[in-house]
């Protein structure tokens, strides 16, 4: 496939923090791709809320599946704008890696105890996931990833954080975007997300039909796939109606980032990183759309007393954990007592504070639980 203009491409990329010799047999972003497949903070995406804790269910959403939506998702809408496919998927197989568990309660949790010491952002997280935590390569600490992976698993950071952190960083205190493929990553991951959501809300029993019937975008869909098939299943009614939702998403985004590319005429990635804004939305009907989704979904869904008092017990985890393990750094495992110590001798207490919550947010939430009884349940001496 020809690239367009503005699209990334590795012989311009900006590079490793580290120089490597160049891959054999693959792109430099398909080898950024395979790195982030094999990592630790991978494997353990599978065993991370979404929205319900995997002991609620198998078959319910859980942060690796989302990436994987997240990825499917942008690779196609990728090819059809003529962007790079291998960095567009590479960005979504690694947006969550730094993400706690318990989903947004864990890390909602983990930014509180953080307040004095930066706050804790999961994609701040995420890069210091792939550029320090991992830790297997005898050349380098981290991943080694090239700067537009890192740039795209940045989306979000404050502008305190942002100034700390090198390259990746500069866009935020200029006002600059980054590439598109790292834009269109983060609206794939709404499109995902939103729609993932609904799915497992209706199939938990905690939204109906007759309440999604009450949001736009959900309505128009429902009476389509009723008016044409007469004796559905409630899977078939969920999945058709959902399906097309998607459907509709992604052809409104690819139509809508077309039109305003063509207006452009960029030149390159870096008149896209220039631009005063982002050039990959959704046209205003689709984004009045699904702004009305997400917020049904937070009313309905995410503050459902089921979802909610769960997450309250997941807060305390989170919490509890980061306290006790704060308040005596003997209470960790011996590599991060280590780490925590020499952080503490040169950044004090906030150096020590950041290492155990790279422990607490790298714990899957099965194993936050049983750390958690460990720590606090007086039953269990080991």
């Amino acid at each position: 496939m020809t690239l367009a203009p503005y699209a990334a491409r590795e012989d311009r990329s900006r590079g490793r923090r580290h120089a490597e010799a160049p891959p054999q047999g693959r792109s430099e972003y398909q080898r950024d791709r395979d790195r982030i497949i094999h990592s630790a903070a991978f494997r353990r995406l599978e065993y991370k809320t979404q929205v319900f804790v995997s002991h609620e269910g198998d078959l319910y959403r859980n942060r690796l599946t989302h990436s994987l939506e997240v990825a499917q998702i942008t690779r196609s809408l990728a090819r059809g704008l003529h962007l790079n496919e291998d960095l567009a998927e590479t960005i979504a197989l690694a947006h969550d890696l730094g993400h706690t568990p318990f989903g947004h309660a864990g890390q909602d949790a983990l930014d509180d105890c953080l307040k004095a010491h930066g706050g804790f952002e999961h994609n701040a997280q995420s890069l210091r996931v792939v550029d320090e935590l991992e830790d297997k390569y005898a050349e380098f600490r981290g991943l080694n990833l090239t700067f537009e992976t890192r740039e795209g698993i940045l989306k979000h950071c404050s502008l305190s954080r942002a100034a700390t952190l090198g390259d990746v960083g500069e866009r935020f205190l200029s006002r600059h975007q980054p590439g598109l493929e790292a834009q269109l990553t983060n609206i794939a991951d709404q499109i995902a997300y939103n729609n993932h959501d609904v799915d497992d809300g209706l199939r938990a029993g905690l939204l109906s039909i007759e309440q999604m019937c009450e949001v736009p975008l959900f309505a128009r869909f429902h009476a389509e796939v009723t008016a044409r098939y007469t004796a559905l299943t409630p899977r078939q009614l969920r999945h058709e109606t959902i399906r097309r939702m998607i459907n509709a998403l992604v052809i409104d985004l690819h139509s809508e980032t077309t039109r305003r590319l063509a207006e452009q005429e960029l030149a390159d990635i870096d008149a896209v990183r220039s631009h005063g804004k982002p050039l990959v939305s959704f046209s205003e009907a689709m984004q009045r759309e699904n702004r009305d989704l997400k917020r049904y979904l937070s009313e309905q869904l995410y503050s459902h007393h089921q979802v909610y008092r769960v997450m309250h017990k997941a807060r305390r985890i989170v919490r509890e954990l980061f306290e006790a393990l704060h308040a005596d750094i003997r209470l960790l495992p011996p590599e991060f007592h280590a780490a925590a110590g020499a952080a503490a001798a040169t950044a004090g207490e906030t150096g020590q504070a950041r290492v155990v919550a790279d422990y607490v947010a790298g714990m899957t939430d099965r194993f936050a639980q049983d750390e958690h009884a460990r720590l606090y349940d007086l039953r269990q001496l080991r």
